[in-house]
């Protein structure tokens, strides 16, 4: 049986010395020229620095000298930004979907009245279907019934579930 020994960094505010040190770095991001940036991003990146904006270099090199320093996202976040990513790029390289805790389990019918007509949406498993066409969300079929943007949750009246304690 193998048994791993996890690793735990340590977390802001555990030691003084170790933050202070992080926002010395940090802080000194500022007196450097762009080329130093460039230079600092990688070593601490390991890759060319993608362009000369200084604002981007400095947020971006801070960010990695605390993920250096106090750990990165866990796993579940970063699989949740890769989904995220994938629905913003309009990609699906990953199995798995979304699944939004505002979402009724599929099956479930929808019923909202605009403007004196009654309209009836049902959930899938993968989005929801109104009038016989399939939508990735609700949002899209908001717009499509009063022709303006709505957040379609909103519309529809869906809150999000309380977490479980």
């Amino acid at each position: 049986m193998k048994h791993h020994s996890k690793i735990t960094p340590p977390k802001l505010g555990q030691d003084a010395r170790l933050d202070q040190s992080v926002l010395s770095r940090i802080a000194a991001l500022k007196a450097m020229s762009v080329k130093e940036l460039k230079t600092e991003w990688e070593r601490l990146l390991g890759s060319a620095a993608p362009n000369n904006s200084r604002a981007f270099l400095e947020a971006r090199i801070a960010y990695r000298l605390q993920e250096l320093t106090y750990g990165g996202p866990d796993h579940e976040t970063r699989r949740m930004l890769d989904l995220l990513a994938d629905e913003v790029e309009g990609v699906s390289r990953r199995k798995n979907q979304i699944a939004d805790p505002r979402n009724p389990v599929a099956g479930t019918r929808l019923i909202r009245e605009w403007n004196g007509v009654e309209h009836t949406i049902t959930v899938l498993k993968d989005g929801f279907e109104w009038q016989g066409r399939k939508y990735k969300s609700l949002s899209g079929i908001a717009r499509e019934i009063t022709g303006v943007r709505w957040n379609g949750y909103r519309f529809f009246g869906l809150q999000v579930r309380p977490r479980e304690v």
